[in-house]
């Protein structure tokens, strides 16, 4: 068992852009296959970059906030209760088009 508060979490950058930030309540070899279960937080205008993985998925929650995700090209709204599910080798690029901050809560799962 492991219980995490996001309150006393510490704040770390987003690998995509350290600008950007985030609180990772599981990490890596806490549940198998789980990568992290984290929340983001994007100022308004902050983007992190078009990327992929190969080995695993990614699940994007949208806690507040509007944006935007870019799927290999294609773009998907990004608002308050929306979710979406990127699998494996799929470009992704996910934008704060907001004037307040864009909050994600996600996870990634490894594939096999």
């Amino acid at each position: 068992m492991k219980i995490t508060n996001l309150n006393q979490i510490p704040e770390q950058a987003v690998s995509h852009n350290p600008a950007i930030k985030k609180k990772v309540m599981l990490s890596l070899g806490d549940l198998p296959y789980l990568t992290n279960f984290s929340q983001a937080c994007f100022a308004p205008g902050q983007v992190a970059g078009g990327h992929f993985h190969a080995d695993m998925c990614e699940v994007f929650f949208v806690e507040s906030g509007l944006g935007k995700i870019s799927i290999n090209g294609t773009d998907y709204e990004l608002k308050p209760g929306v979710c979406i599910a990127v699998e494996p080798g799929e470009v992704h690029e996910v934008s704060n088009t907001g004037d307040t901050d864009l909050i994600l809560t996600y996870f990634g799962l490894r594939t096999p």
